[in-house]
């Protein structure tokens, strides 16, 4: 397949590179980032949903579909190769695209990493090749025997998600949960349990540079989540009578700094991912990816997912955060950093490297 995309790419005129992205998730970052580094801005947007791609002035040109599964039909993919465009995938490439086969427009990533990403196994698979610290996993509801998070398949944002610390309360939960069409039957074929370890929850993005060979530590930030984070203003008293339970859809994002003395852990970790990824599927990562993670009293920091793209909390770095500040010594964020990258893969003779 790749052979097929290396032919589109060929066909592309390098000077009239154009970035694209579907109209959802971190769309806003990587369509400024495009324009910031000079490449003309593509968003493939549903028909009732470009009204903040204009209102900020991000796209230079909009496609529109009525579904994003469109992205696979060829009069999509059509227009995208006359426009010499590159896709940059997000998290709704994962819900709503699914498998990449008929996509046959040039992506800036790893594509197999990408779909490793959807099966919690794998990421847990791949976290332990690379020998971090994680929270163990349970094969069945069964096994129970203390609090765990209970997850769903799919970049979902949180929906769904459930505390539980016995077979039994784990059934309660989730029948509340079908009742209330918060989850579905089909959910439970692939749920993931996981020991819940009591912290801070961190998500660190990265970069990893073809050009410079490096890891990059581009932002940090944490999820503001509902009701999660909403319990805590109603007193306990009331809580017990109510008997909340804390969800956790993710609402949004903001940044934090991490103790400075904690961050040789977390690169180290990174560069640890990196190489692994290189055996899960050739050549390794490519371009952004996260490691979502949770940080004890102890300081010690135990890292339970991972995201082989750009995620919507890089939101919160435009138009910079510190770490990549101090790298580049000028404001850059995600968007900008790919768009930096494909530039710096054009100039130096080296894009293909960076599409798979």
């Amino acid at each position: 397949m790749r052979e097929r995309i290396l032919e589109v790419l060929e066909k592309y005129d390098l000077d009239k590179i154009s970035i694209a992205t579907l109209g959802s998730h971190s769309a806003l970052n990587i369509l400024k980032g495009a324009k910031d580094e000079g490449f003309k801005s593509v968003c493939i947007c549903r028909n009732e949903e470009d009204k903040i791609y204009k209102l900020f002035g991000v796209a230079d040109e909009i496609i529109y579909v009525n579904d994003f599964k469109d992205l696979l039909k060829e009069r999509v993919q059509e227009k995208l190769w006359n426009l010499n465009a590159i896709l940059i995938p997000h998290g709704s490439f994962n819900a709503y695209i699914g498998r990449f086969e008929r996509l046959i427009v040039p992506i800036f990533g790893n594509r197999i990493l990408m779909e490793w990403e959807t099966v919690r196994e794998n990421q847990e698979k791949w976290l332990r090749m690379a020998g971090v610290k994680m929270p163990e996993s349970f094969n069945s509801v069964e096994e129970i025997d203390r609090l765990v998070i209970v997850k769903f398949p799919g970049a979902r944002g949180g929906k769904g998600y459930f505390l539980a610390s016995t077979p039994e309360e784990f059934r309660r939960k989730a029948d509340d949960l079908l009742k209330k069409g918060l989850i579905d039957e089909k959910d439970f074929e692939n749920v993931f349990i996981q020991e819940y370890v009591a912290g801070v929850n961190v998500y660190f993005s990265f970069f990893y540079s073809k050009v410079f060979n490096r890891v990059e530590l581009i932002s940090i930030d944490r999820r503001y989540e509902s009701n999660a984070d909403g319990i805590g203003r109603i007193p306990a008293k009331i809580q017990t009578s109510l008997d909340i339970s804390p969800s956790y859809t993710v609402v949004g994002n903001f940044p934090i700094v991490l103790r400075e003395s904690m961050l040789n852990k977390v690169i180290e970790a990174a560069e640890k991912v990196y190489e692994v990824s290189k055996d899960i599927a050739y050549p390794g990562m490519v371009g952004p990816f996260c490691l979502e993670s949770v940080i004890d009293e102890k300081g010690e920091i135990y890292f339970f997912e991972i995201s082989a793209r750009i995620v919507a909390g890089t939101n919160t770095g435009i138009p910079t955060s510190p770490y990549s500040y101090i790298l580049f010594g000028e404001n850059m964020y995600m968007g900008r950093r790919i768009a930096r990258e494909i530039k710096l893969g054009i100039k130096k003779g080296v894009l293909e490297d960076m599409i798979y």
